[in-house]
């Protein structure tokens, strides 16, 4: 192969790197711009259904059943999640992500943590509470009660859930809106 050929193919490969990189930016920048102006979200954790999602506005009180997306008050719960690794980085006050669970429990309702959860004396499906994480590390529970008022209590049906279950009731200001899919897979 000549010279001239060889530098044509060098050149033609360092365009072709440069166009695939230059894309990839472009991308990139598309999907921050639509994640940040259009509320879509990724979810990459077995809590929710894997995929995109999206945060909707939420016009009314949120209500028993409702998949929301939930930036966590900082405090000593989440001081551990941070040391152990539970939560990715993200934009919320405390430097997470914000979470998808579904609410369980508004203001006023009894939440009684046994080897189940209960809500005013209704079994929420038939998942044990864990007492050690996947690294075998002690998790506390919950203690259970009434939910104060201006508060939630979270759940997530993924058995190794980090949920209201271990952390407790959380403020309902803390909700950013509803967690609406957009194009999911649950495996």
């Amino acid at each position: 192969m000549s010279a001239n050929a060889e530098r044509d193919r060098i050149v033609r490969q360092r365009c072709f790197v440069g166009q695939a990189l230059s894309a990839a930016l472009v991308a990139g920048a598309m999907i921050a711009f639509l994640g940040l102006v259009g509320g879509l979200r990724l979810n990459l954790t077995p809590s929710a259904a894997l995929g995109l999602w999206r945060i909707a506005p939420l016009e009314l009180p949120v209500t028993i059943g409702q998949s929301v997306f939930v930036c966590l008050p900082n405090g000593p719960a989440m001081q551990v999640a941070r040391e152990r690794g539970y939560l990715r980085a993200g934009l919320c006050s405390g430097g997470h992500a914000p979470l998808i669970k579904r609410v369980v429990a508004i203001s006023g309702q009894r939440v009684v943590i046994s080897d189940h959860l209960w809500v005013d004396g209704v079994r929420i499906q038939a998942l044990h509470l864990l007492n050690h994480d996947a690294k075998g590390r002690p998790l506390l529970h919950d203690t259970g009660g009434i939910v104060p008022a201006g508060m939630v209590y979270l759940f997530s049906p993924y058995p190794g859930s980090w949920d209201s279950r271990y952390f407790g009731p959380v403020p309902a200001s803390g909700i950013l809106g509803l967690a609406q899919e957009i194009w999911t897979y649950a495996p």
